[in-house]
């Protein structure tokens, strides 16, 4: 009997997602039968999902917010991403019923740098201390990152974040800093957006760093904005404005879906199949 690869991905609110798409896309490209869903699930209702997802024949499913934390709670198995992030946003369901964890938002950073840029004993600075922080400072300290800065809108909440932080790096020197006071960027080699802002719907055409910011980078830094909607977002506007090298969320995005689709059926997906697939579905709009 031929395997049919049920596939979903749990948040709330969920809104427009590319995941469909990119997983609809690798299922054709392997002649695989199975289906993608986007299953909207309230705080409350959670439970109840993974009840559900495990009761009805599914093979596995992404989690996003608010979710990445808590479903840690539900895991029998993880890999070392899971682990040193803390977070979850890929889960396999064993044939016992069990829940297999991953963090393929780490890989999926990480493989969007390309390979001949060294962060080795370099400087980083990020922006924000959300869910999406914690893999981005993962996926840098696994490229040798020793230094951070950290700028956050409110110190005092994102204090236990960035002690989470220091405890799980310990080689890196993390730096919490209000993002009012920015004076300069002109010591970093990689500037992350982890924040939504820029995305479509929530700020989109503001930037989270300033030209006069922006300006202060070292002709060899890297800006690398992990929103992906718009593909070019205010901040990599300013990138290329400023003629500073850049990386956008999309290649992340689609990276971190071809991993977890490789988890759940032992296939590897074409990447620049899955981009191209996406790069469409934007033309069409």
């Amino acid at each position: 009997m031929e395997e049919n690869f049920k596939l979903a991905l749990i948040g709330h609110p969920l809104g427009h997602s590319l995941s469909p798409l990119l997983h609809q896309t690798a299922l054709k490209q392997f002649g695989l039968n199975g289906s993608y869903e986007l299953i909207d699930t309230p705080p409350e209702d959670l439970v109840s999902k993974i009840k559900y997802l495990k009761n009805n024949g599914y093979f596995g499913f992404n989690v996003t917010i608010p979710f990445k934390v808590p479903l840690t709670l539900f895991l029998s198995k993880y890999d070392e991403l899971m682990n040193i992030t803390g977070s979850v946003n890929t889960v396999k369901i064993e044939e016992d019923g069990t829940l297999s964890g991953f963090n393929t938002d780490v890989y999926g950073f990480m493989q969007a740098i390309p390979d001949e840029v060294n962060l080795e004993g370099k400087k980083a600075a990020i922006i924000g201390t959300g869910g999406a922080a914690r893999a981005v400072c993962a996926g840098l300290f696994k490229k040798g990152i020793k230094k951070i800065d950290i700028y956050t809108r409110n110190i005092i909440n994102s204090s236990d974040t960035v002690k989470t932080l220091r405890e799980r790096f310990n080689e890196i020197e993390f730096q919490l800093i209000q993002t009012s006071l920015m004076t300069g960027l002109s010591d970093v080699d990689i500037l992350v957006n982890a924040t939504p802002v820029g995305m479509k719907n929530f700020a989109q055409g503001t930037s989270p760093v300033e030209d006069e910011y922006i300006k202060t980078l070292p002709d060899n830094a890297i800006i690398y904005d992990i929103v992906y909607n718009p593909i070019k977002t205010a901040l990599i506007d300013k990138a290329i404005k400023y003629d500073k090298k850049y990386i956008h969320g999309l290649d992340m995005l689609i990276w971190q879906a071809a991993r977890s689709f490789e988890i759940w059926t032992g296939q590897k997906p074409d990447f620049n199949a899955l981009k191209i697939a996406a790069l469409e579905s934007f033309i069409m709009k």
